[in-house]
């Protein structure tokens, strides 16, 4: 495989995140919402339906997923240079990666609408009620700790075992990897999208703040050793706000 072919596929991911983060960015400046997510002025412009919530959530999840994914890709690309891995399976990979999550916007667009319209979400999608809040840190913290978490880590730690064990050549085996992947993916990493309901997800700062800790969770050795003590934080952050809800403190 040819150094140039190899170099513009890693510039075109490259530039889909930068071009997607851009998106977000000046999709917050047109909302009306500060990179906290605070409106700024009288324009704040809320989005309520699942029309404009869907095409948010999917430039977001392109924003924070393709980070997220470039052990994976690096994985298979090993594979072009020492077995029949090829630069058309290696895009398979990518897009079935990011057709999971394109679902998975689908599905959290929609959850957003209904929440709304059980008057549990405000305008920019963050809790109205401080005990909702409280428990989506409980249940993502709790997650943490559990069964399905570690299973899915596991299989976004160590991409190359996945691959060999299901291994499929060119472009249509790498789609089918890359959904696969992108499925474990979204079982590891659904409860840091969700949480984007506690503090808004016009939040360019949750966005970020949450695309780091997903960086961080899939890289050896680092990972194996940060989502217990995320998952720590959250639970401490979840009882902090149920005490406070319950006038507490």
């Amino acid at each position: 495989m040819g150094r140039t072919t190899r170099a513009v596929a890693w510039l075109g991911v490259f530039a889909a995140i930068v071009a997607a983060w851009a998106s977000l960015y000046a999709g917050a400046r047109m909302s009306g919402v500060d990179w906290v997510g605070r409106p700024v002025g009288p324009n704040m412009m809320p989005m309520e339906t699942m029309g404009a919530l869907f095409p948010m959530w999917t430039v977001m999840m392109a924003a924070m997923m393709l980070p997220v994914m470039v052990p994976a890709l690096v994985t298979y690309e090993a594979l072009i240079r020492s077995a029949d891995g090829s630069r058309a399976g290696w895009l398979g990979v990518l897009c079935g990666y990011l057709g999971a999550w394109i679902g998975f916007a689908a599905l959290v667009s929609a959850a957003q609408v209904g929440l709304l319209r059980l008057g549990l979400l405000d305008g920019l999608g963050a809790a109205s009620s401080a005990w909702l809040a409280a428990a989506l840190l409980l249940a993502v913290g709790l997650y943490q700790f559990g069964r399905t978490k570690a299973v899915c880590h596991g299989v976004c730690l160590a991409p190359m075992q996945y691959y060999l064990g299901r291994w499929r050549p060119g472009a249509f085996g790498g789609l089918r990897m890359g959904l696969g992947l992108g499925g474990f993916c979204v079982g590891c990493c659904w409860g840091f999208m969700a949480l984007g309901f506690v503090g808004g997800v016009m939040s360019l700062l949750w966005m970020g703040a949450a695309t780091v800790l997903m960086v961080l969770e899939k890289l050896e050795p680092v990972g194996r050793h940060v989502a217990r003590p995320i998952g720590a934080a959250l639970i401490a952050a979840g009882a902090a706000v149920a005490a406070r809800a319950a006038g507490l403190v």
